[in-house]
């Protein structure tokens, strides 16, 4: 099977647009610090605080552009710290989630659902996915090289005619594998 790309996603928010109003103020938006490997998605300047029961992590990056709905990303590690359960669901499903305090520099803001440890998925684009004869919510492996190799199970493909080819783990599991700089993964379906 053909190798692809194995990124590590770190805790990250989107922001709905009402919210990025009362987070960063009236008239105010992201701004592009880098762009992202999935088209159209950037990391932003700007940054905010999550605040839980038991403790707070300052500086987390926004990821632009807005949503429909605020969804926080967090590590298993991340969500213990703030005392917070962060369910493992994909991207966008976030109904019956944890909430959590948003603190930006000019505002405030309590979310009711959305703080989610992302599913591992891997990002593919229709042709690729096709030529690799996998389809969307389809599960695989994914294995990786190297001195702490490891095969991680239950990862669901995401096709779409705007993705580009990736996998995508969170800090936990990148960490896990001993993964950094450049790393490429098998597919196993």
């Amino acid at each position: 099977m053909k190798k692809i790309v194995v990124e590590t996603s770190a805790r990250h928010v989107h922001l709905s647009e009402a919210d990025l109003k009362i987070l960063l103020g009236e008239g105010n938006e992201l701004t592009v610090k880098k762009m992202l490997s999935q088209p159209g998605q950037y990391a932003s300047n700007e940054r905010i605080d999550l605040v839980g029961p038991k403790n707070t992590i300052k500086n987390v990056l926004i990821l632009g552009p807005v949503r429909k709905a605020t969804q926080v990303e967090i590590s298993l590690t991340d969500a213990r710290a703030l005392g917070v359960n962060a369910l493992i669901r994909e991207s966008g499903d976030i109904a019956g989630t944890s909430g959590i305090k948003l603190v930006g520099p000019a505002g405030e803001v309590e979310i009711t659902e959305g703080v989610i440890a992302a599913k591992r998925h891997v990002h593919l684009d229709t042709a690729t996915a096709n030529e690799m004869g996998l389809s969307d919510k389809q599960i695989v492996s994914v294995k990786v090289e190297g001195e702490r190799g490891l095969t991680f199970g239950e990862v669901v493909v995401r096709v779409n005619d705007n993705f580009a080819p990736a996998v995508h783990l969170d800090t936990d599991e990148a960490n896990a594998a001993a993964l950094s700089g450049e790393v490429y993964g098998e597919i196993i379906a």
